[in-house]
């Protein structure tokens, strides 16, 4: 299956947030790169601030591994000024794929009008710089409901002001990670959540993220139709089908 094309390994933790100086931070990133460029996975998802390291680190290699940063993280409520700014400062760095955040409160609280100025602008301005946008809707926030009608929304806007060859380039995408859910419920990319938005979002590409984190759930989310699949999981996720396939040579 060649998993590792379909993986986006992700570190998205502040020095803050991890609990460790900035430099402990730097070198898990650093520690990311490489992995990545041993297992040839599709893209690395970090913030920001680190991608002129992590892109030299790339050359170096000659590794064709793609970078990808979060806009709007990871709450969404940022002006979509804000985000346009924050696109802006990441592509400058050297970013070749943006997830945003999509200001989903607004959405649950019906304003649509932002939400939809929010999608047309910052997906054409990443379309414009021939560069992957993805949306982040956060599932865990949403009512099955409302990821369907957020799903068929993204797909609508996209498919009525953009062009037809632009739908490889405009994701939706099931999470962040960093919501907070009451009970441990799951967060992210459930396999009830996919099948919604895929069912609604296609013929636009669909990442999951948020909980993918065996070889097992991964084969079952392609499957399903997912394009591609966020994890912080990558590096077990490739070994265990390595050791899969030797053992289904014998």
């Amino acid at each position: 299956m060649k998993m590792h094309q379909f993986l986006d390994a992700t570190y998205l933790k502040s020095s803050a947030q991890a609990g460790i100086t900035e430099a402990e931070n730097l070198e898990i990133v650093k520690s990311l790169t490489n992995e990545a460029i041993a297992n040839n996975y599709k893209l690395l998802m970090i913030r920001a601030k680190y991608i002129p390291k992590v892109k030299q680190l790339l050359r170096i290699a000659n590794a064709p591994t793609l970078i990808g940063t979060v806009i709007g993280f990871h709450e969404g409520t940022s002006t979509v000024a804000k985000k346009l700014t924050e696109a802006e400062t990441a592509i400058h760095l050297g970013a070749d794929e943006l997830d945003f955040v999509l200001n989903y409160n607004a959405f649950k609280e019906g304003n649509f009008q932002l939400i939809d100025q929010e999608i047309i602008a910052c997906t054409k301005y990443c379309l414009e710089k021939q560069k992957v946008i993805k949306w982040i809707i956060e599932t865990a926030a949403l009512t099955n409901e409302e990821i369907v009608v957020i799903s068929q929304r993204i797909r609508e806007i996209v498919l009525k002001h953009f062009t037809i060859a632009s739908e490889k380039n405009v994701l939706v995408k099931s999470s962040t990670g960093f919501y907070k859910t009451a009970n441990h419920i799951p967060n992210g990319a459930t396999l009830e959540n996919m099948r919604l938005i895929i069912a609604h979002a296609k013929p636009l590409k669909v990442k999951a993220a948020g909980g993918v984190k065996t070889l097992e759930m991964a084969k079952k989310m392609i499957a399903l139709g997912v394009d591609r699949i966020g994890t912080s999981s990558a590096k077990e996720i490739v070994k265990n089908e390595i050791n899969s396939n030797k053992i289904d040579q014998y």
